[in-house]
Parts: structure tokens; C-alpha cells; sequence
């Protein structure tokens, strides 16, 4: 079946249950691939993808116009928009990955018992990757590129939406496995936008689906994690908090506040509270407010917040644990370091939180206490990114406690098996 057919009416279980088939076959001989023939597959996806720049622009622009048309607006279209840069951007990513070290194979720890055996715990694969995703055309090749490199098939499922973009990044991502004759099922895009497509995926096809890694909002990843009959990678929200310490420096909070939330307001990193010590309210809350204010951000604040400047808007209790991917943040005075801990632990998502402060031993106590995936003092929420953590790409944030927590990158695309030599040793 052509993998980029125009969706149609099919027979959704059959076909889904032969894309499982393909991708354990396929599985199966990745893990043996050398880091060569892996390496000369993303270095040749990345060129084609730049050789196919126009057409790639082409296929999101017929994705821009449906989306405008849908009545879609703001952080949506920022995550479905294409152009030259982040299309050079995707390719660099699969440069990135092909220069990371192969995790296949690695010998993560190794010790020798009393009786003579030598035990290895070895890096594997974990087989075969359902990646779910909506909006970011990008994702097709960040997660078929760290799955290659981690030994895995993959079979995506990208969003109505970004249909014609997925299916224009998956060709440049067909070349690059032809040109490294690697099984081209060890990349497959869902070739319809039916949505009994992702039910059966979440039944685990037939039994060759490991893990799915969901990438989307709300609605989505709370069907995944609700009806998956297979482990999930997942977060549900990405609630971040910025907390500007008693001791925080007034520059530094400007400047860190303005990118956490206004770089990119649609992406899981962004910033959507604002925690401001009562100790410092008096320096830096009207300076914060006022400049979120005066760029376009609407502030929805307590009290304080509110007596602050007259454009804050009264903040519902709902304001505090909403995730709103928008030019829209929420304001908060708290009473100290625990209290702002407090209101994390009780409105947050365990996804990412950032403490602005002088205080070493302050910011030591929050980096210890807050219970996220990620951590941050001093530094903008927006490097929630595993390409900033230097993993070349992620397919998604991990806010669960097992397994993987975090960017999900190559590393966390692994499992393990331990390797036992022995010379005749019999148990007593």
C-alpha cells in the first residue's frame, strides 16, 4: 500500500495489524544494525530533507490553508507551521542524533560474583515504538530518527492536521533508510487520518506494539493513557511555574520571565505561572506584570497581582492548574520558598519548574523538594527541550516515574538485558 495514499475508507484492523507485522520484522534485525549503517541513514534523511525543502513547504502550506480554514488559531498554527529555517532546523536534528553515541550494545554496569560469574547489564532496544502525535509535523522525523538510532521500528500516527506534512518529511525519511538499505518498515507513517487508526494501535497490534509515546494535548493523551493496553510514555499537561525568589535578581527575573512564557507560547515549556515571594513583591511584581502587560500577555492574577496593575484580571481557582499554551499566564504572591513548593506540588504536572534566585542554599532546597521531571534555577522553563539537553531531538516529555522521566531521547528508547559468563559454575 502507498504509505502517503490519500486517506480513504479501508479495512483499519488488517491494515494496522500488517503495519505491526512489518515494524516486530523489522525490529528484530535493527538490533543487529552496526552504528555505521544507522549513522549513513540519518545523514542521508537529512539530506534529503533539505533537497526537499519546497516540497515539504508545499505540503504544509495545503495543511495552513485546511487548518485556517478549520477556524484554528494562535500556538496551533505556530505548531503546524513550516518554513525554510524549521524545515533546516528538522534536518540538522537528524545530524545531531547521528553524532550521538549508539546506545545498542553498551555495557551500563559489569561485576564479577564470588563464584567467578561476570555479570554485564547491556543497553537493547525496546522493539517496536507507537508514537501518536498531533500538530508538529516535526515529531515525524524526531521520532523516527531516535528510534533508527536506538535499534527500534516505529509506526507513527500524526494529526489530521498535519496529514500532507508528515507524509512529505516520512518520503525524505524513506530515502535516507534506501540509501542505507535498511528496511524501509522500520519507519512507517499511518497512510489514513481515521481515528480507529490510533484505536488499534492502542490495542497493541496484535501483540507487536511495546511501547506508545502520545504527543498532544489533553484530550489526546488522556485517551492514550486511559485505553493503552500497552506501557505508555506520557505527560498529561505541561503546568510550569516560574518562582522569583526573595533574593532573585531584578534583570535576571526580567529577562527570564519574558522567554519562559512569550518565546514560544504554544510549546510544553512555556511558562504558565508565575510565583512571585512576598519578600520581593514590592521590587519586582509591578515590573513583571507590567512587562508581560505591555507585550500582549494577558495577566490573570490574585489580589496583589491585581493592585499591581490595573490590566491584571481576577485569576479563578482553575487559572492555577491550567495549561494555556497561549499569550496568557497566571500571577501568584506566595509566602516563601515552601509555600511556593506547596502550590507547585498541589497545582502543578510534574513536568518543569524554575526557581530565580542568588540564594544557593534556596535554590538547592528547590531543586531537592519539587517533584519534576525537570528542575531549573536561573534558567528559561523553554530549555525543557531534549534538543537543549543535547539528546539531538525527543519525542516527547516523560512526567511519569517510570522507566523514562524527562526529554525521551535515545537513551530512554532502550531497554536492558543482562549478559552472564560463566566457565562451568553449578549452583549448589
Amino acid at each position: 500500500m502507498n504509505q502517503h495514499a490519500t486517506p480513504s475508507a479501508t479495512d483499519i484492523p488488517a491494515l494496522m495489524l500488517a503495519m505491526g507485522q512489518r515494524a516486530r520484522a523489522a525490529a528484530h534485525g535493527l538490533g543487529l544494525v552496526s552504528s555505521e549503517a544507522k549513522n549513513e541513514a540519518l545523514l542521508a534523511m537529512a539530506t534529503a530533507l533539505y533537497d526537499s525543502n519546497a516540497i515539504i513547504l508545499d505540503a504544509n502550506a495545503r495543511d495552513m490553508e485546511a487548518a485556517r480554514a478549520a477556524g484554528l488559531t494562535g500556538s496551533f498554527l505556530d505548531r503546524l507551521l513550516l518554513d525554510t529555517k524549521r524545515v533546516n532546523a528538522i534536518g540538522q536534528g537528524l545530524e545531531d542524533i547521528a553524532a550521538l553515541p549508539d546506545p545498542v550494545g553498551k555495557v551500563m554496569d559489569s561485576w564479577t560474583r564470588p563464584n567467578g560469574l561476570l555479570i554485564e547489564r547491556v543497553r537493547t532496544p525496546l522493539g517496536v515504538i507507537g508514537v501518536i502525535y498531533e500538530s508538529r509535523p516535526n515529531v515525524t522525523a524526531d521520532a523516527g530518527g531516535l528510534c533508527l538510532k536506538a535499534g527500534n521500528a516505529v509506526i507513527l500516527r500524526g494529526g489530521t492536521d498535519s496529514f500532507h506534512s508528515s507524509s512529505a518529511i516520512h518520503t525524505a525519511l524513506i530515502e535516507g533508510l534506501r540509501a542505507a538499505k535498511l528496511p524501509e518498515a522500520a519507519i512507517q507513517l499511518v497512510p489514513v487520518t481515521d481515528r480507529a487508526a490510533v484505536g488499534e494501535m492502542l490495542k497493541g497490534l496484535g501483540g507487536n506494539l511495546d511501547v506508545i509515546v502520545p504527543r498532544g494535548g489533553k484530550s489526546l493523551v488522556e485517551r492514550v493513557q486511559n485505553e493503552a493496553r500497552v506501557p505508555v510514555f506520557a505527560h498529561l499537561e505541561g503546568i510550569v511555574h516560574i518562582y522569583i525568589h526573595a533574593a532573585a535578581d531584578a534583570e535576571k527575573a526580567m529577562k527570564l520571565v519574558r522567554n519562559a512564557k512569550l518565546r514560544r507560547t504554544g510549546v510544553c515549556g512555556a511558562a504558565e505561572t508565575l510565583l512571585i515571594d512576598r519578600a520581593a513583591a514590592d521590587r519586582l511584581l509591578a515590573p513583571l506584570v507590567k512587562m508581560l502587560a505591555d507585550e500582549g500577555c494577558e495577566v490573570r492574577g490574585d489580589e496583589t497581582a491585581r493592585a499591581a496593575d490595573a490590566r491584571v484580571v481576577q485569576a479563578s481557582e482553575t487559572d492555577w492548574s491550567t495549561e494555556y499554551l497561549d499569550a496568557i499566564i497566571s500571577a501568584k504572591v506566595v509566602d516563601g520558598l515552601d509555600a511556593a513548593i506547596a502550590h507547585i506540588e498541589h497545582y502543578g504536572s510534574h513536568h518543569t519548574d524554575c526557581i530565580v534566585t542568588e540564594d544557593q542554599a534556596a535554590a538547592e532546597k528547590f531543586l531537592r523538594e519539587v517533584d519534576s521531571a525537570i528542575v531549573m534555577h536561573n534558567a528559561s522553563t523553554q530549555f525543557a527541550d531534549g534538543g537543549e539537553f543535547g539528546f539531538g531531538g525527543e519525542i516527547g516529555i516523560a512526567t511519569g516515574r517510570m522507566h523514562a522521566r524527562g526529554p525521551v531521547g535515545v537513551e530512554q528508547l532502550t531497554s536492558f538485558k543482562y549478559r552472564v559468563h560463566g566457565d562451568g559454575q553449578l549452583r549448589p
